[in-house]
């Protein structure tokens, strides 16, 4: 039952709306107190027009067919990258763009980007509208008669970019990188200005969703703040680099995609590359000592190299072969670009997930992107710590919960073998909501999919694609039946999404992430069934017993419904550190110890569990709520510094020995 529509309420502090609801917080709540009702997102009156988000022109893959591929300097590329020091300005009022700021700030301070900006300054803790980042820069005289383009890593939520003045790109959704070409506005007697504006404003139409206008969480006490619809922070800001590159103006590599097939000792791999103005000259392709002709025609041209004796990537041995694209013919090369490619395939066969043809079972963790001060934005330190500790748990994978994570922490995963589920925003769907809100949210959500498989199709550490976590279809965790409405409106919706992926990459099997007592209709459009499962916390709290029982009866639900390979992407318990008892009670780290002791011996008992993944791999920072002590999601076997309670240990007994 849905809530009564409210007036639209006042801006607040983070600069947005009060008084709306999150989602994820009435999703453990209602477990608690056998609620069977959520609030839905779809009531959001429509924003006034001076309120109204950056508006969504795009500029990325899917908006106008440009590659992502990651900047490079080469005999023949250059690139600057603007991390550092930059002018910052909150802009509450929305007063920036009419005053000029892209040109110049009136009351500016400095900030680091990457970095969010809620963790640096007091008065920006809780805020999420819009604010400005503004740099000035000399671009080199060398780079005259080049194409030069800016290149936002990401940008949470909704940017517009200015370069002297002239607005060059907009985009919609954080975590994936946009590209424009900048090259008619640069100066090259002088400074220039970039000048970007972002905001993160908690919207209904957005992906993911912003909470509806009625807010306070059951009885009025458990909303958090600010209102999400997730249960992580929703920290703003430029959060990876922001780069400047040049590349030859008659033509240019802008895109290259790589499949590869094991055939007998062999390894293929079919390279397409796509360059600029309808090239139509020639190239080559070269991996190793084994190289292949390119024929362009219409910018278009692709090759097939067979590798005797190839060595396949795998997390035992994640071998990465070197493959150089050019332009030219001979020694009249006109552009090049050198990527590192793995030799592997993955499959579903029955309920088996294959890598390389072999039965595989992954271990590991659902993440975040978060540190202490640095909030969501790219920390190299933090992700080398990580997987050393990935390594010493004896974890082989992970899944980017809930958001593309940076390119960085894809390639450390293809050079050091771990495996990523790769997933786009989509948390905090619910299809109780209105028609117009769905039909909006398919859209974002196909954009990201091309944006994502456009940016991370040649990571080898990919193996699957998520398309959303934890969707509803009705009252969470199985309080009441789902809503047939809503049951049918997420099938027409899942099904657009896993055709679209299997168009945009054929090689990768394709899942949706549900959660315990969810609509399991979804399931069955997809290649491996993900669920989340949280008995004995959630539900059956501080039972563990009775918590098991009900997660081996799912199980085999589910596997005797599809025949597919199974996962649980989420099990775990809040656990102070320092927390003790005995016997275990719950937030103990006893608790939480034999919380995970049991979900792994009963996936063990079942061979067709391809993996379990722990929530979460270290403690996160979420609003603030009664629902989480210290504004912080407790679950990580490690704390968010990254020291270990006892489940790592026990993991690492489990996994590594």
């Amino acid at each position: 039952m849905h809530a009564p529509r409210l007036q639209e309420s006042p801006v607040d502090e983070t600069g947005r709306r009060t008084g709306k609801v999150s989602r994820r917080v009435l999703l453990a709540s209602s477990a608690a107190t056998g609620a069977a009702s959520v609030m839905g997102a779809g009531q959001a009156a429509a924003q006034e027009d001076d309120q109204a988000p950056v508006p969504p022109r795009t500029q990325d893959a899917a908006g106008t067919g440009r590659g992502l591929l990651y900047p490079q300097r080469n005999e023949l590329r250059d690139l600057i990258d603007l991390s550092g020091l930059w002018q910052f300005q909150l802009d509450p009022e929305r007063q920036g763009e009419g005053q000029g700021w892209s040109s110049a700030l009136p009351a500016a301070r400095p900030i680091v980007v990457p970095c969010s900006w809620n963790d640096l300054f007091d008065d920006a803790k809780n805020y999420l509208g819009l604010a400005w980042y503004l740099n000035e820069l000399w671009v080199p005289q060398g780079w005259q008669g080049k194409r030069v383009f800016l290149r936002v890593g990401s940008a949470n939520y909704a940017a517009k970019v200015w370069v002297n003045g002239t607005l060059v790109a907009e985009h919609l959704g954080g975590h994936l990188p946009f590209v424009a070409e900048i090259s008619p506005e640069l100066a090259w007697d002088r400074p220039n200005v970039v000048a970007i504006a972002v905001e993160n404003e908690q919207l209904p139409e957005r992906v993911p969703p912003g909470p509806g206008p009625a807010g306070g969480g059951v009885a009025g006490v458990l909303g958090g703040f600010p209102a999400t619809t997730y249960d992580f922070f929703p920290y703003a800001g430029l959060h990876r680099q922001v780069w400047l590159y040049a590349v030859p103006a008659d033509a240019h590599i802008d895109d290259i995609t790589v499949t590869t097939t094991i055939e007998g000792e062999d390894g293929v791999a079919r390279v397409a590359v796509r360059a600029s103005g309808g090239y139509a000259g020639r190239g080559q392709v070269r991996l190793d000592d084994v190289a292949g002709d390119l024929a362009f025609r219409d910018g278009v041209a692709e090759a097939t190299l067979r590798i005797p004796g190839a060595r396949l990537w795998s997390p035992q041995d994640p071998h990465l072969y070197p493959l150089r694209v050019t332009l030219g013919e001979g020694q009249r090369v006109a552009d090049a670009y050198t990527l590192d490619i793995g030799i592997r395939t993955v499959a579903v066969e029955g309920d088996r997930l294959l890598l390389n043809g072999e039965p595989i079972k992954l271990t590991g963790f659902g993440k975040h992107e978060d540190f202490p001060l640095s909030g969501r934005g790219l920390n190299l330190p933090m992700w080398i710590r990580d997987y050393e500790l990935l390594r010493w748990v004896g974890a082989n994978s992970y899944r980017a919960s809930h958001y593309p994570y940076a390119e960085e922490a894809m390639q450390l995963a293809d050079r050091l073998g771990v495996l990523v589920i790769n997933e786009i925003p989509a948390v905090g769907l619910n299809f109780e909501d209105p028609p117009e809100l769905t039909a909006q949210r398919l859209e974002q959500c196909r954009q990201q999919l091309q944006e994502l498989i456009t940016r991370d199709k040649n990571h080898p550490s990919t193996i699957m694609w998520n398309v959303a976590n934890e969707p509803l279809g009705g009252p969470p965790l199985g309080a009441a039946p789902p809503v047939p409405e809503a049951v049918a409106s997420g099938m027409d919706f899942f099904r657009q999404l896993y055709d679209e992926v299997r168009r945009l990459d054929p090689t990768r099997p394709v899942t949706l992430v549900g959660v315990q007592g969810g609509v399991r209709d979804w399931h069955g459009i997809f290649d491996v069934v993900c669920v989340n499962g949280y008995y004995g916390w959630y539900t059956q709290a501080g039972q563990l017993e009775l918590g098991r029982q009900a997660l081996a009866q799912e199980l085999d639900e589910l596997h005797q419904t599809f025949g597919k390979p199974v996962m649980v992407t989420e099990f775990g318990a809040d656990t102070l550190p320092g927390a003790h008892n005995q016997p275990p009670e719950m937030w103990t780290e006893e608790y939480q110890t034999e919380f995970l002791r049991g979900f792994l011996d009963v996936a063990a008992e079942r061979p067709f569990m391809a993996g379990m993944h722990v929530w979460n791999f270290a403690d996160f920072k979420t609003g603030q709520g009664t629902m989480r002590a210290a504004a912080m999601n407790f679950k990580g076997v490690f704390t968010r510094e990254r020291e270990p309670k006892m489940a790592a240990h026990f993991l690492r007994e489990r996994w590594a020995t």
